[in-house]
Protein backbone atom coordinates (compact mmCIF):
# COMPACT_ATOMS: atom_id res chain seq x y z
CA UNK A 1 0.00 0.00 0.00
CA UNK A 2 1.42 3.39 -0.95
CA UNK A 3 1.59 6.36 1.41
CA UNK A 4 -1.39 7.92 -0.37
CA UNK A 5 -3.40 4.74 0.27
CA UNK A 6 -2.58 4.52 3.99
CA UNK A 7 -5.86 4.50 5.95
CA UNK A 8 -6.49 7.70 7.88
CA UNK A 9 -6.88 6.00 11.25
CA UNK A 10 -7.42 7.71 14.62
CA UNK A 11 -3.73 7.18 15.43
CA UNK A 12 -2.59 8.91 12.24
CA UNK A 13 -5.11 11.69 12.82
CA UNK A 14 -3.65 12.22 16.31
CA UNK A 15 -0.13 12.27 14.86
CA UNK A 16 -1.19 14.83 12.28
CA UNK A 17 -2.69 17.03 14.99
CA UNK A 18 0.52 16.67 16.98
CA UNK A 19 2.53 17.80 13.99
CA UNK A 20 0.41 20.93 13.64
CA UNK A 21 0.69 21.62 17.37
CA UNK A 22 4.45 21.07 17.27
CA UNK A 23 4.79 23.81 14.65
CA UNK A 24 2.97 26.21 17.00
CA UNK A 25 4.99 25.11 20.04
CA UNK A 26 8.46 25.30 18.46
CA UNK A 27 8.67 29.12 18.33
CA UNK A 28 7.03 29.60 21.75
CA UNK A 29 9.38 31.33 24.20
CA UNK A 30 10.62 29.67 27.35
CA UNK A 31 8.24 31.77 29.45
CA UNK A 32 5.24 30.24 27.69
CA UNK A 33 6.54 26.68 27.99
CA UNK A 34 7.41 27.17 31.66
CA UNK A 35 3.97 28.69 32.28
CA UNK A 36 2.42 25.54 30.79
CA UNK A 37 4.51 23.38 33.10
CA UNK A 38 3.51 25.45 36.12
CA UNK A 39 -0.14 25.10 35.10
CA UNK A 40 0.36 21.34 34.87
CA UNK A 41 1.89 21.14 38.34
CA UNK A 42 -0.95 23.18 39.84
CA UNK A 43 -3.62 21.16 38.01
CA UNK A 44 -2.15 17.84 39.15
CA UNK A 45 -2.39 19.00 42.75
CA UNK A 46 -5.88 20.45 42.36
CA UNK A 47 -7.27 17.38 40.58
CA UNK A 48 -5.41 14.69 42.54
CA UNK A 49 -8.64 13.08 43.78
CA UNK A 50 -9.90 12.69 40.22
CA UNK A 51 -6.61 11.10 39.13
CA UNK A 52 -6.44 8.72 42.11
CA UNK A 53 -10.04 7.63 41.54
CA UNK A 54 -9.32 6.72 37.93
CA UNK A 55 -6.16 4.92 38.98
CA UNK A 56 -8.08 2.85 41.53
CA UNK A 57 -9.96 1.19 38.68
CA UNK A 58 -6.71 0.17 36.99
CA UNK A 59 -5.31 -1.15 40.26
CA UNK A 60 -8.42 -3.20 40.96
CA UNK A 61 -8.31 -4.76 37.49
CA UNK A 62 -4.61 -5.54 37.88
CA UNK A 63 -5.13 -7.29 41.21
CA UNK A 64 -8.12 -9.22 39.84
CA UNK A 65 -5.92 -10.41 36.97
CA UNK A 66 -3.32 -11.75 39.43
CA UNK A 67 -0.69 -9.16 38.52
CA UNK A 68 2.49 -9.32 40.61
CA UNK A 69 2.37 -6.97 43.57
CA UNK A 70 5.60 -5.27 42.48
CA UNK A 71 3.92 -4.32 39.19
CA UNK A 72 0.76 -3.20 41.00
CA UNK A 73 2.91 -0.95 43.18
CA UNK A 74 4.43 0.73 40.11
CA UNK A 75 0.91 1.20 38.74
CA UNK A 76 -0.56 2.69 41.91
CA UNK A 77 -1.08 6.42 42.38
CA UNK A 78 -1.83 7.97 45.78
CA UNK A 79 -2.35 11.65 46.66
CA UNK A 80 1.24 11.67 47.94
CA UNK A 81 2.57 10.20 44.71
CA UNK A 82 0.60 12.67 42.61
CA UNK A 83 2.05 15.49 44.74
CA UNK A 84 5.54 14.09 44.12
CA UNK A 85 4.87 14.00 40.37
CA UNK A 86 3.75 17.63 40.49
CA UNK A 87 6.94 18.50 42.38
CA UNK A 88 8.98 16.80 39.66
CA UNK A 89 7.27 18.99 37.05
CA UNK A 90 8.27 22.07 39.04
CA UNK A 91 11.84 20.80 39.01
CA UNK A 92 11.74 20.62 35.20
CA UNK A 93 10.72 24.30 35.08
CA UNK A 94 14.01 25.21 36.80
CA UNK A 95 16.16 23.32 34.29
CA UNK A 96 18.10 25.23 31.62
CA UNK A 97 16.27 25.63 28.33
CA UNK A 98 18.15 23.94 25.48
CA UNK A 99 16.08 25.44 22.65
CA UNK A 100 17.95 28.15 20.77
CA UNK A 101 21.28 27.36 22.37
CA UNK A 102 24.13 28.03 19.94
CA UNK A 103 26.29 24.93 19.61
CA UNK A 104 28.92 26.57 17.49
CA UNK A 105 29.28 29.60 15.29
CA UNK A 106 31.77 31.41 13.13
CA UNK A 107 32.18 33.97 10.39
CA UNK A 108 33.32 32.27 7.20
CA UNK A 109 36.08 33.76 5.02
CA UNK A 110 33.43 35.04 2.60
CA UNK A 111 31.67 36.95 5.40
CA UNK A 112 28.73 34.59 5.92
CA UNK A 113 27.77 34.22 9.59
CA UNK A 114 27.19 30.59 10.52
CA UNK A 115 25.38 29.38 13.65
CA UNK A 116 24.35 25.87 14.67
CA UNK A 117 21.41 26.13 17.09
CA UNK A 118 19.36 23.63 19.06
CA UNK A 119 15.78 23.09 17.90
CA UNK A 120 13.02 20.70 19.01
CA UNK A 121 12.80 17.26 17.42
CA UNK A 122 9.15 17.91 16.56
CA UNK A 123 6.74 15.08 17.41
CA UNK A 124 8.05 12.55 19.94
CA UNK A 125 6.23 9.26 20.53
CA UNK A 126 6.75 7.50 23.86
CA UNK A 127 5.78 3.83 24.23
CA UNK A 128 5.94 2.63 27.82
CA UNK A 129 4.64 0.13 30.32
CA UNK A 130 2.47 0.31 33.46
CA UNK A 131 3.96 3.36 35.17
CA UNK A 132 1.53 6.29 34.93
CA UNK A 133 4.10 8.70 36.37
CA UNK A 134 5.93 8.36 33.03
CA UNK A 135 2.91 9.99 31.38
CA UNK A 136 3.61 13.24 33.19
CA UNK A 137 7.41 12.96 33.21
CA UNK A 138 7.58 12.43 29.45
CA UNK A 139 5.07 15.17 28.70
CA UNK A 140 6.91 17.67 30.90
CA UNK A 141 10.29 16.98 29.33
CA UNK A 142 8.90 17.14 25.81
CA UNK A 143 7.09 20.42 26.49
CA UNK A 144 10.17 21.97 28.09
CA UNK A 145 12.22 21.06 25.00
CA UNK A 146 9.55 22.35 22.60
CA UNK A 147 8.22 19.00 21.38
CA UNK A 148 4.68 17.73 20.93
CA UNK A 149 4.28 14.28 22.50
CA UNK A 150 2.21 11.20 21.68
CA UNK A 151 1.90 8.98 24.75
CA UNK A 152 1.19 5.25 24.43
CA UNK A 153 1.14 3.63 27.85
CA UNK A 154 0.06 0.08 28.57
CA UNK A 155 -3.60 -0.90 28.54
CA UNK A 156 -3.31 -1.79 32.24
CA UNK A 157 -2.93 1.93 33.04
CA UNK A 158 -5.39 3.24 30.46
CA UNK A 159 -7.84 4.84 32.88
CA UNK A 160 -4.99 6.46 34.84
CA UNK A 161 -3.33 7.79 31.70
CA UNK A 162 -6.62 9.05 30.30
CA UNK A 163 -7.25 11.06 33.46
CA UNK A 164 -3.69 12.40 33.56
CA UNK A 165 -3.67 13.47 29.92
CA UNK A 166 -7.00 15.23 30.37
CA UNK A 167 -5.43 17.24 33.19
CA UNK A 168 -2.33 17.99 31.12
CA UNK A 169 -4.30 19.12 28.07
CA UNK A 170 -6.52 21.46 30.10
CA UNK A 171 -3.43 22.94 31.74
CA UNK A 172 -1.50 23.68 28.53
CA UNK A 173 -4.57 25.34 27.00
CA UNK A 174 -4.80 27.54 30.09
CA UNK A 175 -1.20 28.60 29.38
CA UNK A 176 -2.03 29.51 25.78
CA UNK A 177 -0.70 26.43 23.98
CA UNK A 178 -2.70 24.05 21.77
CA UNK A 179 -4.08 21.04 23.64
CA UNK A 180 -2.66 18.70 21.01
CA UNK A 181 0.92 19.27 22.15
CA UNK A 182 0.02 16.44 24.57
CA UNK A 183 -2.04 13.48 23.36
CA UNK A 184 -2.78 9.94 24.44
CA UNK A 185 -2.52 7.63 21.44
CA UNK A 186 -6.07 6.46 20.65
CA UNK A 187 -6.91 2.81 21.30
CA UNK A 188 -5.77 0.10 23.64
CA UNK A 189 -4.99 -2.61 21.08
CA UNK A 190 -1.62 -3.64 19.75
CA UNK A 191 -2.72 -2.32 16.38
CA UNK A 192 -2.56 1.22 17.75
CA UNK A 193 1.05 0.64 18.78
CA UNK A 194 1.86 -0.72 15.32
CA UNK A 195 0.23 2.30 13.67
CA UNK A 196 2.30 4.63 15.82
CA UNK A 197 5.48 2.75 14.87
CA UNK A 198 4.57 3.08 11.18
CA UNK A 199 3.66 6.80 11.26
CA UNK A 200 6.86 7.81 9.51
CA UNK A 201 6.65 11.38 8.27
CA UNK A 202 4.19 12.30 11.02
CA UNK A 203 6.20 11.20 14.07
CA UNK A 204 9.85 12.29 14.19
CA UNK A 205 11.19 9.85 16.77
CA UNK A 206 9.96 7.02 19.02
CA UNK A 207 11.37 6.31 22.47
CA UNK A 208 10.40 2.96 24.05
CA UNK A 209 10.60 2.75 27.84
CA UNK A 210 10.17 -0.66 29.43
CA UNK A 211 11.40 -4.22 29.35
CA UNK A 212 13.66 -5.87 26.81
CA UNK A 213 10.80 -7.39 24.80
CA UNK A 214 9.05 -4.03 24.38
CA UNK A 215 12.24 -2.31 23.29
CA UNK A 216 13.11 -5.14 20.90
CA UNK A 217 9.67 -5.01 19.29
CA UNK A 218 9.80 -1.25 18.73
CA UNK A 219 13.37 -1.30 17.39
CA UNK A 220 12.67 -4.16 14.97
CA UNK A 221 9.21 -3.18 13.75
CA UNK A 222 9.22 0.62 13.65
CA UNK A 223 9.68 2.61 10.45
CA UNK A 224 9.90 5.77 12.58
CA UNK A 225 13.44 6.46 13.87
CA UNK A 226 13.91 4.94 17.34
CA UNK A 227 16.12 5.91 20.26
CA UNK A 228 16.80 2.61 22.00
CA UNK A 229 16.73 2.84 25.78
CA UNK A 230 16.92 0.92 28.94
CA UNK A 231 18.09 -2.66 28.66
CA UNK A 232 20.94 -3.01 31.12
CA UNK A 233 23.18 -6.07 31.28
CA UNK A 234 25.75 -4.17 33.35
CA UNK A 235 29.10 -5.54 34.54
CA UNK A 236 31.41 -4.93 37.50
CA UNK A 237 35.04 -5.93 36.93
CA UNK A 238 37.23 -6.35 40.03
CA UNK A 239 40.81 -5.87 38.89
CA UNK A 240 43.90 -7.57 40.33
CA UNK A 241 44.85 -4.34 42.10
CA UNK A 242 41.45 -3.54 43.57
CA UNK A 243 41.01 -2.61 47.21
CA UNK A 244 38.92 -5.46 48.61
CA UNK A 245 36.70 -3.37 50.88
CA UNK A 246 36.06 -0.82 48.14
CA UNK A 247 35.26 -3.56 45.63
CA UNK A 248 32.83 -5.27 47.99
CA UNK A 249 30.98 -2.03 48.73
CA UNK A 250 30.68 -1.11 45.06
CA UNK A 251 29.62 -4.62 44.03
CA UNK A 252 26.86 -4.89 46.64
CA UNK A 253 25.62 -1.37 45.92
CA UNK A 254 25.63 -1.97 42.15
CA UNK A 255 23.63 -5.17 42.52
CA UNK A 256 21.44 -4.86 45.59
CA UNK A 257 20.76 -1.17 46.26
CA UNK A 258 17.84 -1.40 43.79
CA UNK A 259 18.03 -4.55 41.66
CA UNK A 260 14.95 -3.94 39.49
CA UNK A 261 16.41 -1.03 37.49
CA UNK A 262 18.43 -0.94 34.28
CA UNK A 263 21.63 0.38 35.90
CA UNK A 264 21.87 -2.45 38.44
CA UNK A 265 24.82 -4.81 37.92
CA UNK A 266 23.99 -8.23 36.49
CA UNK A 267 27.49 -9.76 36.20
CA UNK A 268 30.65 -9.57 38.28
CA UNK A 269 34.02 -10.48 36.76
CA UNK A 270 37.02 -11.01 39.05
CA UNK A 271 40.69 -11.10 38.07
CA UNK A 272 42.25 -14.49 38.88
CA UNK A 273 45.09 -12.77 40.75
CA UNK A 274 42.72 -11.54 43.46
CA UNK A 275 40.09 -14.28 43.32
CA UNK A 276 41.35 -16.37 46.28
CA UNK A 277 41.04 -13.38 48.57
CA UNK A 278 38.00 -11.71 47.07
CA UNK A 279 35.59 -14.57 46.29
CA UNK A 280 34.97 -15.83 49.86
CA UNK A 281 34.22 -12.34 51.10
CA UNK A 282 32.13 -11.52 48.04
CA UNK A 283 30.01 -14.65 48.54
CA UNK A 284 29.42 -13.66 52.15
CA UNK A 285 28.56 -10.04 51.30
CA UNK A 286 26.23 -11.01 48.46
CA UNK A 287 24.49 -13.61 50.62
CA UNK A 288 23.93 -11.02 53.35
CA UNK A 289 22.35 -8.77 50.71
CA UNK A 290 20.05 -11.59 49.62
CA UNK A 291 21.72 -12.10 46.24
CA UNK A 292 21.84 -15.49 44.51
CA UNK A 293 25.08 -16.10 42.59
CA UNK A 294 25.14 -17.94 39.25
CA UNK A 295 28.84 -18.67 38.93
CA UNK A 296 31.48 -20.41 36.87
CA UNK A 297 33.54 -23.33 38.17
CA UNK A 298 35.87 -21.07 40.18
CA UNK A 299 32.98 -19.50 42.08
CA UNK A 300 31.40 -22.93 42.60
CA UNK A 301 34.64 -24.33 44.03
CA UNK A 302 34.99 -21.51 46.54
CA UNK A 303 31.33 -21.86 47.47
CA UNK A 304 31.85 -25.54 48.15
CA UNK A 305 34.63 -24.83 50.66
CA UNK A 306 32.81 -21.93 52.35
CA UNK A 307 29.38 -23.48 52.77
CA UNK A 308 27.74 -21.06 50.32
CA UNK A 309 25.52 -21.99 47.39
CA UNK A 310 26.40 -20.98 43.82
CA UNK A 311 24.23 -22.06 40.92
CA UNK A 312 26.07 -23.12 37.72
CA UNK A 313 26.20 -20.27 35.23
CA UNK A 314 25.18 -20.80 31.60
CA UNK A 315 25.15 -18.61 28.52
CA UNK A 316 21.62 -17.62 29.49
CA UNK A 317 23.01 -16.16 32.72
CA UNK A 318 25.73 -14.18 30.93
CA UNK A 319 23.03 -12.73 28.68
CA UNK A 320 20.48 -12.02 31.40
CA UNK A 321 19.18 -8.72 32.62
CA UNK A 322 17.87 -10.31 35.82
CA UNK A 323 16.29 -7.21 37.41
CA UNK A 324 16.24 -9.29 40.59
CA UNK A 325 18.49 -10.40 43.45
CA UNK A 326 20.56 -12.58 41.09
CA UNK A 327 24.01 -12.05 39.64
CA UNK A 328 26.21 -13.95 37.20
CA UNK A 329 29.84 -14.35 38.27
CA UNK A 330 33.09 -15.43 36.63
CA UNK A 331 36.83 -15.39 37.24
CA UNK A 332 38.89 -14.05 34.32
CA UNK A 333 42.65 -14.36 33.72
CA UNK A 334 43.18 -10.71 32.74
CA UNK A 335 41.64 -7.30 32.18
CA UNK A 336 41.54 -8.00 28.44
CA UNK A 337 39.62 -11.20 29.11
CA UNK A 338 37.11 -9.20 31.15
CA UNK A 339 36.73 -6.77 28.26
CA UNK A 340 36.24 -9.68 25.85
CA UNK A 341 33.46 -11.07 28.07
CA UNK A 342 31.80 -7.64 28.28
CA UNK A 343 31.98 -7.18 24.51
CA UNK A 344 30.31 -10.57 24.04
CA UNK A 345 27.44 -10.13 26.50
CA UNK A 346 26.92 -6.47 27.44
CA UNK A 347 23.87 -4.50 26.33
CA UNK A 348 26.06 -1.39 26.12
CA UNK A 349 24.56 0.34 29.17
CA UNK A 350 27.10 0.63 32.03
CA UNK A 351 30.27 -1.20 33.06
CA UNK A 352 32.50 -0.56 36.08
CA UNK A 353 36.12 -1.31 36.98
CA UNK A 354 37.41 -1.35 40.54
CA UNK A 355 41.16 -0.87 40.62
CA UNK A 356 43.98 1.10 42.22
CA UNK A 357 45.96 0.87 38.96
CA UNK A 358 45.51 4.03 36.90
CA UNK A 359 46.89 2.35 33.78
CA UNK A 360 44.36 -0.49 34.11
CA UNK A 361 41.55 2.05 34.52
CA UNK A 362 42.68 3.91 31.39
CA UNK A 363 42.87 0.71 29.37
CA UNK A 364 39.44 -0.46 30.55
CA UNK A 365 37.75 2.86 29.73
CA UNK A 366 39.44 2.91 26.33
CA UNK A 367 38.43 -0.65 25.38
CA UNK A 368 34.91 -0.87 26.80
CA UNK A 369 32.30 0.54 24.42
CA UNK A 370 29.25 1.27 26.58
CA UNK A 371 27.18 4.37 27.22
CA UNK A 372 28.80 4.82 30.64
CA UNK A 373 32.03 3.42 32.11
CA UNK A 374 32.58 3.78 35.85
CA UNK A 375 35.98 3.79 37.55
CA UNK A 376 35.79 2.89 41.26
CA UNK A 377 32.10 3.82 41.37
CA UNK A 378 28.78 1.98 41.38
CA UNK A 379 26.89 1.31 38.15
CA UNK A 380 23.87 2.81 39.89
CA UNK A 381 25.14 6.32 39.14
CA UNK A 382 24.12 6.12 35.47
CA UNK A 383 21.09 8.31 35.89
CA UNK A 384 20.13 11.78 34.69
CA UNK A 385 19.57 13.19 38.16
CA UNK A 386 22.81 11.67 39.48
CA UNK A 387 24.71 13.14 36.53
CA UNK A 388 23.28 16.57 37.32
CA UNK A 389 21.06 16.71 34.24
CA UNK A 390 17.83 16.94 36.22
CA UNK A 391 15.05 14.73 34.83
CA UNK A 392 15.65 12.21 32.06
CA UNK A 393 13.51 10.56 29.41
CA UNK A 394 15.52 7.32 29.63
CA UNK A 395 19.01 5.84 29.25
CA UNK A 396 20.01 5.51 25.60
CA UNK A 397 22.13 2.47 24.75
CA UNK A 398 22.49 3.35 21.07
CA UNK A 399 25.23 5.42 19.44
CA UNK A 400 23.34 7.84 17.21
CA UNK A 401 22.34 11.34 18.43
CA UNK A 402 21.88 10.47 22.11
CA UNK A 403 23.80 8.09 24.36
CA UNK A 404 23.51 7.56 28.10
CA UNK A 405 21.06 9.52 30.30
CA UNK A 406 18.79 11.56 28.02
CA UNK A 407 18.08 14.98 29.45
CA UNK A 408 16.56 17.98 27.73
CA UNK A 409 19.39 18.57 25.20
CA UNK A 410 18.93 15.01 23.90
CA UNK A 411 15.30 15.86 23.06
CA UNK A 412 16.53 18.43 20.56
CA UNK A 413 18.23 18.37 17.19
CA UNK A 414 20.12 21.23 15.54
CA UNK A 415 19.79 23.37 12.48
CA UNK A 416 22.16 25.81 10.80
CA UNK A 417 21.25 29.48 10.52
CA UNK A 418 23.35 31.21 7.88
CA UNK A 419 23.21 35.00 7.59
CA UNK A 420 24.62 36.91 4.65
CA UNK A 421 24.54 40.36 3.15
CA UNK A 422 23.44 39.69 -0.40
CA UNK A 423 25.88 36.77 -0.73
CA UNK A 424 25.70 34.66 -3.87
CA UNK A 425 27.83 31.66 -4.70
CA UNK A 426 30.09 32.00 -7.69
Amino acid sequence: MSASETPDTPVRQAARRARTAAADLAPAPRTTRDAALLAIAEALTARADEIVAANAGDVAKARAAGTAESVVDRLTLTPERVAAIASDVRDVIALPDPVGEVQRGSTLPNGLELRQVRVPLGVVGIIYEARPNVTVDAAALCLKSGNAVLLRGSSSAHASNTALVAVLRDAVVKAGLPADVVQLVPGESRESVTELMRARGLVDVLIPRGGASLIKTVVEQSTVPVIETGTGNCHVYVDERADIDTALAILVNSKAQRPSVCNAAETVLVHAGIADTFLPRALEALAEAGVTVHGDSAWQTVAGTSGRTVLPATDEDWASEYLSYDIAAAVVPSLDAAVEHIRAWSSGHTEAIITADAAAARRFTALVDSAAVMVNASTRFTDGAQFGFGAEIGISTQKLHARGPMGLPELTSTKYVVTGDGHIRE
